[in-house]
């Protein structure tokens, strides 16, 4: 009787065994069922810097802004150092007796108005660059948030938490929707720039 439970039990766990055992599933249905894990996953993830660098509106915009933006600081950089330069030498020419006192101070004055003049128009250089940087955040910004919006839609949500991956520390790159948002992106500047033109 021992003999029979224990060549029952014996075929009972080959059984087990047999049947348990995963068919082996070809690559392409591996990676079908990532895609539609992707699909279906609550959580998604956006490299929000990656979308917006190397979007259509910083291509076409951005960095004409970022290098009239550069462009203005060197040339004021320059134009201090000048004037600068010209106060140094008039003080040395002073110091050494090559000109009279009447002319250093009439010198020194036509310096500091130009300097005045100088540090307004460099002032109001700078708030018009920050305006613009200003618009051209926000406009960015828009476009992301609809991006976001039409990929998530409207009602029916797909995701029900979409966060920004500079805030992430680990995730399954599954959850990463940065290439769909970032044609999004381009595919909603494209109908703006069109609309504009109208």
């Amino acid at each position: 009787m021992k003999k029979t439970l224990f060549m029952a039990l014996a075929a009972a766990v080959a059984l087990t065994a047999c049947e348990s055992k995963p068919a082996e599933q070809p690559v392409e249905v591996i990676a079908e069922e990532k895609a539609q894990e992707a699909i279906t996953n609550d959580i998604a993830y956006i490299q929000v810097e990656a979308v917006l660098a190397q979007s259509d509106l910083y291509k076409n915009e951005g960095a004409a802004l970022q290098e009239k933006t550069q462009k203005a600081q060197k040339s004021w950089a320059q134009k201090e150092k000048n004037l600068q330069a010209e106060a140094a030498a008039l003080q040395e020419k002073y110091q050494k007796g090559l000109i009279t006192t009447i002319d250093a101070q009439n010198q020194q004055q036509s310096i500091e108005k130009r300097i005045a003049a100088y540090q307004s128009s460099a002032q109001k250089e700078a708030q018009a660059l920050d305006e613009e940087n200003f618009v051209f955040t926000n406009r960015a910004q828009d476009l992301l948030h609809r991006a976001v919006q039409a990929i998530n839609g409207q009602t029916e949500k797909r995701y029900r938490l979409i966060i920004n991956a500079s805030a992430l520390i680990d995730a399954d790159s599954t959850l990463d929707i940065t290439p769909l948002v970032l044609e999004k992106v381009n595919e909603l500047y494209a109908a703006d720039k069109k609309a504009e033109k109208k």
